[in-house]
């Protein structure tokens, strides 16, 4: 039957000498795997829209849990500008590659939210909107998919809500002075960012005013809660490092 869906191309490869398979995260149903035949050739219809960040409606011949074909693509957004910054694929490419972890873990219940926070996110950062904080808030909302989310109204220990100091993932949340031992103190700013970031509406952001070693701060806190919380490995994860340190 044919269909069409709004998504994005989140990876591509060949298949055989002159066709790719394209791994689109859709509104309607999740990824699903799409064939586009002949897109290898220049002068074919599909050439240009069959890479990774095409971001449009798919006209497809949709099949349930085989590949789909693909017969067209209406381009809602180039994302130009995340195209031509390496700093901004990194990051993209990471955005991409954990959105589609945290599909694997949940009910098909969440996909369109979990779609509409992953196409948000990916169109602020095209507008030059910070990658670091856009990524950290994407990641905030995704550790309630996942279960995992930290104690952020009191004391993980006590539970008591005066006095916090620092968050630490062994803990599974914030500590209060009396709490804490050797975890290092955060900035407040922390705590009150870490707070605010599974509120935000993503598509809604305007202005981002956070100091620079806020955060820094908090992209480590976060890296740290993933590691030993989700259990979830990214591949992309080593070029975003790269990348950052040639910042």
């Amino acid at each position: 039957m044919l269909e069409k869906v709004e998504g994005i191309v989140l990876r591509d490869r060949d298949y055989g000498d002159s066709s790719k398979i394209i791994d689109v995260l859709t509104k309607q149903y999740g990824v699903i795997s799409i064939i586009s035949k002949g897109c290898k050739k220049p002068k074919n219809a599909l050439c240009n829209v069959s890479n990774k960040f095409v971001y449009g409606i798919f006209e497809i011949y949709y099949k349930k849990d085989k590949l789909s074909v693909l017969t067209s693509v209406d381009v809602i957004n180039n994302l130009l500008e995340i195209r031509k910054d390496i700093f901004k694929i990194g990051y993209v490419s990471y955005i991409m590659e954990l959105t589609y972890q945290v599909l694997k873990q949940v009910s098909e219940d969440n996909i369109n939210n979990i779609y509409d926070s992953f196409i948000f996110s990916i169109l602020k950062i095209n507008e030059g909107y910070n990658c670091i904080v856009i990524k950290n808030i994407l990641e905030m909302k995704y550790l309630m998919y996942l279960g995992v989310f930290p104690i952020l109204d009191k004391c993980s220990k006590c539970g008591k809500k005066q006095d916090i100091v620092t968050i630490s993932a062994d803990s599974n949340g914030l500590l209060c002075k009396d709490c804490r031992t050797n975890e290092i103190i955060v900035k407040l700013d922390t705590i009150k960012y870490l707070r605010m970031y599974n509120y935000i509406d993503i598509s809604k952001i305007s202005k981002l005013s956070i100091n620079e070693d806020t955060i820094r701060e908090i992209d480590n806190v976060i890296n740290d809660y993933y590691d030993k919380h989700t259990g979830l490995y990214f591949a992309t994860k080593k070029f975003l490092d790269n990348i950052e340190k040639w910042r």
